[in-house]
């Protein structure tokens, strides 16, 4: 498989050189030069296959000869060992649970995806690999835990401060080895750029990839959940729709890419908060990033979302085709509170905020389509919100085993203002 630049600036690439590069030399992301569609068998025969066959043949045509199929094999048994189970709301919503990973986040599957990747293209080098990955929320810790101890790569994480919560920010803070957190006096739309500016920047002596959704590594395993969850539902015979709680859309753009494999999904909604970029496009045709805003739903704070351009790939950038396929919805702090206590009430489901903005995507897609079956993403385990579950529910909460051991450790990070300053963290000097 080879990959090329969405801006077609730079040559096109190997699966290994686009992971180890992370973003190509002309700033765009990579995509795939070609998606084919799986058998019509598979598909009739899904619940015959385990997850970890179901993955296999999803991930292989993106990969390969470039990784022997017994070490991807292993990869996979590693990325998905942890249950993905769907949970009835109503009648007619569901939620699909990510969260029982390691770090109880759905981009835990990415980050061990790619974590293992790169440890295989990186096993016989001597030279070191900075992964270099900025976070609003999850991204961080399922990045340090997916990368902790690997040999010859280091993990730089870099986050807003104050603008994800406790236990997030004590996920990528505490584990030390060759994970270091990087504390900016900024937003995460900051963060990203700062990344980016970093990997084109030649004074910098570092050899980079980056861990975010932008690195087809990260990106592409997002599309197992949809196949797994598919397996779950599929004999109901209902239209089945996916709505997914979006920040930088590389989520949602895994779940558009099953289409194109041939997965029979109707309809796929991103649920945003009040960064509402998308949803703006889709209901004037302008692409209007701006600065975001700090919500409750912190991981979905992004005013300028990186994935985008790949979902107008998709879609021949042909607004037209992309709304037949593709709704996108904005909800307040106000309305996500009000989701969560509808949720608990009335099913006695605790739902973290983002999930929260994914059933009233799925609610608000059902007033027109009420015979659907519309199932919203419980991107992470409530109890990283806590504080906000907390002042929304009067339910009770226990810390899992997977949490607490990160209650009990030590923060430690470096705080800068400037990209000044991480540069010269990324060069070994000393900051000020």
């Amino acid at each position: 498989m080879r990959y090329y630049s969405l801006k077609r600036k730079s040559p096109d690439v190997s699966f290994q050189e686009a992971v180890l590069n992370g973003l190509a030399p002309d700033r765009s992301l990579y995509f795939p030069e070609s998606i084919s569609f799986l058998s019509k068998k598979f598909f009739e025969n899904i619940d015959q296959y385990s997850n970890e066959e179901i993955a296999y043949h999803v991930i292989k045509q993106f990969i390969g000869d470039e990784i022997p199929k017994d070490v991807l094999y292993d990869i996979i048994k590693n990325t998905v060992n942890f249950d993905f189970p769907i949970i009835p709301i109503n009648d007619s919503i569901c939620a699909l649970e990510l969260f029982h990973g390691p770090t109880m986040s759905f981009k835990d599957v990415g980050a061990v995806f790619m974590a293992s990747c790169l440890g295989y293209f990186n096993r016989n080098k001597n030279n070191k690999l900075t992964v270099l990955v900025a976070t609003s929320g999850d991204t961080g810790g399922a990045v340090a835990h997916g990368f902790l101890g690997i040999k010859g790569i280091e993990v730089v994480i870099l986050y807003p401060s104050g603008k994800v919560s406790d236990i997030q920010e004590r996920q990528l803070t505490t584990l030390g080895q060759n994970i270091t957190a990087i504390e900016l006096d900024g937003y995460f739309d900051d963060c990203q750029e700062m990344v980016k500016k970093a990997f084109l920047d030649n004074q910098i002596k570092r050899k980079f990839t980056s861990a975010n959704s932008i690195n087809i590594a990260r990106w592409l395993p997002q599309m197992f959940y949809y196949f797994i969850a598919y397996k779950q539902v599929y004999k109901q015979q209902r239209d089945i729709v996916f709505s997914v709680p979006s920040g930088n859309f590389g989520n949602i753009c895994a779940a558009i890419m099953t289409k194109k494999l041939g997965l029979p999904i109707k309809h796929f909604i991103a649920s945003t908060n009040i960064n509402d970029t998308v949803p703006n496009y889709l209901a004037n045709g302008v692409y209007n990033p701006k600065p975001s805003k700090v919500t409750i739903s912190n991981a979905m704070d992004v005013g300028k979302p990186s994935n985008f351009i790949r979902i107008q790939q998709l879609f021949n950038n042909e607004l037209s085709s992309l709304k037949k396929l593709f709704s996108a919805y904005s909800f307040t702090d106000k309305e996500t509170k009000n989701a969560m206590q509808q949720i608990y009430n009335n099913s006695k489901y605790l739902a973290d905020p983002h999930g929260a903005v994914g059933y009233l995507g799925a609610k608000l897609f059902q007033k027109e389509h009420p015979k659907s079956l519309c199932i919203f993403l419980e991107t992470a385990h409530p109890v990283k919100f806590m504080d906000i579950v907390k002042e929304t529910l009067s339910a009770r909460m226990v810390i899992p085993k997977q949490i607490k051991s990160s209650l009990e450790k030590e923060k430690k990070s470096i705080k800068i203002k400037t990209y000044e300053d991480l540069k010269r963290f990324l060069n070994f000097e000393k900051l000020s």
